[in-house]
């Protein structure tokens, strides 16, 4: 056993790490009339309380997060459609373009010019015979050459469109003359 002291405690270097003696006993502050019981509840009552006061909070907090983001993320979705779209319609631009300039290298080859005007227009070349079937009903038979129609001129006598001009100078000045107000100079 270990040595007591006078009074039969131990020495400094024995007992409680803490350097206490005897063990300190949480205090209540429950009325001597209550049980241990009833006073336990109400201090978990308080902190449930502020728990889910404070799962409000946080639940507001990340609502509110929630929808002032959404309108930058769906302009930002949007945006990256848009951007997808232009590249798509980039692509084939470019693709476009490509058989632009491989036709245009082909029309610069005479030998395909000669060919188109073969097919086209039905041309031969001097010293050479050129064959059409004609059916029983007087029509050409296979592709031909049609020539278009000559456009009908839509317009009257030059004399009428000089006075239609007329005219329509003439309205175009009321019409301006009535929207734009009269301004005075000052002296």
């Amino acid at each position: 056993m270990a040595a007591r002291g006078q009074n039969g405690s131990r020495g400094p270097g024995s007992g409680r790490r803490d350097g206490r003696s005897t063990p300190r006993r949480p205090t209540t502050t429950a009325s001597p009339t209550k049980s241990a019981k009833s006073a336990a509840p109400q201090p978990e009552a308080e902190s449930g309380a502020r728990v889910t006061t404070r799962a409000v909070i946080l639940l507001a907090v990340g609502v509110l997060f929630i929808a002032s983001y959404t309108a930058s993320i769906r302009v930002w979705w949007n945006q990256r459609a848009e951007i997808h779209a232009l590249q798509a319609q980039n692509r084939q631009t470019k693709a476009e373009i490509a058989e632009l300039k491989d036709l245009q290298e082909r029309w610069d080859d005479p030998a395909y010019v000669k060919q188109q005007a073969r097919e086209r227009f039905g041309w031969v070349m001097p010293g050479e015979v050129g064959y059409r079937v004609i059916g029983a009903d007087g029509q050409v038979k296979g592709p031909a050459s049609q020539l278009a129609e000559p456009k009908a001129s839509t317009q009257g006598p030059w004399l009428d469109r000089l006075w239609g001009s007329v005219v329509a100078a003439g309205e175009g000045a009321a019409d301006s003359a009535e929207t734009e107000p009269y301004e005075q100079e000052s002296p």
